[in-house]
C-alpha cells in the first residue's frame, strides 16, 4: 500500500527552465557580493564552514571560497554548500517579489487531492530544504507547503545512491514498499527501485525508451491503484 509519495522538483514538478534560466542566474549575479556582506551571519557561516570542510581548507577566505562556488556552478557540482547559500539568495528573490515558483498546472491539484486522501506527501531534491520549501511556499498556485510533511536534500545522499532511499525510508519509519517517489530521471528512479521504493517517471517531453520504470506526461495521470496491485 502506498502510504507516502515523494516527489523530485526539477523536470517533475517544476520547468527546467524556471531553475536554469531564472534561480540559477539569479544568485549568480549576487553571490559574490552577497558572501562578502554577510559572510559572519550564522547560517551563512556555517555554510562557508561546511564548504571549507567540503574542500579540505580550513583557513579559506570567502574570496577563495566564492572562487569555488563559481566553479562548482560552473561544474554544476551538487554540492550542499552551495546548495545552502543559493537557497538563502533565492530567500531574498522570493519574498521581494522578483519570481514565483514555477510549478506545472497539473501538480497542485494532485498534490492537494492526495493529501485529502491522507497520502503523507515529501520533497526529495538535489536543491536545499530552504530552496524548497521557498518554491512551493511562493509558488504560482499559492503557498502548498502545509501539504507535505518532509523535505529532503543531499544530506541524505545523493539522488542517484540506493542508501539515499534507505535513510529516506528510515526517516520517515516506513517501509519501501509503501513508498513511491516521482522523478523525471531513471537512474533515480533506478536508485529509488534498488531500495525497494515503487517509481514512476514524469515524462513532459518525448519518451525515455531506455527506462523500464512506469511513465506518464502528468500528475493526475498517476494511477496508485496500480502499485497497490504491485505491491
Amino acid at each position: 500500500m502506498i502510504r507516502a509519495i515523494i516527489t523530485d522538483i526539477e523536470g517533475t514538478t517544476t520547468d527546467i527552465r524556471f531553475v536554469h534560466q531564472i534561480l540559477f542566474p539569479y544568485a549568480r549575479e549576487r553571490l559574490g557580493e552577497f558572501l562578502r556582506s554577510h559572510q559572519e551571519e550564522p547560517e551563512v557561516a556555517a555554510a562557508l564552514d561546511a564548504l571549507r570542510a567540503e574542500i579540505d581548507r580550513p583557513q579559506a577566505n570567502v574570496e577563495a571560497l566564492i572562487e569555488t562556488l563559481y566553479a562548482y556552478m560552473d561544474g554544476d557540482v551538487k554540492s550542499t554548500p552551495l546548495k545552502v547559500l543559493q537557497g538563502i539568495i533565492w530567500r531574498s528573490g522570493y519574498e521581494n517579489g522578483d519570481f514565483r515558483g514555477h510549478l506545472y498546472p497539473d501538480v497542485a491539484p494532485q498534490l492537494k487531492a492526495w493529501h485529502q486522501q491522507n497520502l503523507r506527501l515529501g520533497v526529495y531534491s538535489s536543491g536545499s530544504v530552504e530552496a524548497q520549501t521557498l518554491l512551493f511556499g511562493y509558488s504560482d498556485e499559492g503557498d502548498l507547503t502545509p501539504l507535505f510533511s518532509d523535505y529532503f536534500d543531499t544530506r541524505v545522499g545523493a539522488k542517484r545512491e540506493t542508501e539515499s532511499y534507505q535513510n529516506i525510508a528510515e526517516q520517515l519509519i516506513l517501509s519501501p514498499e509503501d513508498l513511491l517517489f516521482l522523478s523525471d530521471i531513471r537512474q533515480e528512479l533506478d536508485a529509488a527501485r534498488l531500495a525497494g521504493w515503487h517509481t514512476c517517471q514524469l515524462i513532459r517531453g518525448d519518451a525515455d525508451t531506455l527506462s523500464d520504470h512506469p511513465q506518464v506526461n502528468r500528475f493526475d495521470q498517476i494511477a496508485l491503484e496500480t502499485f497497490l496491485q504491485e505491491g
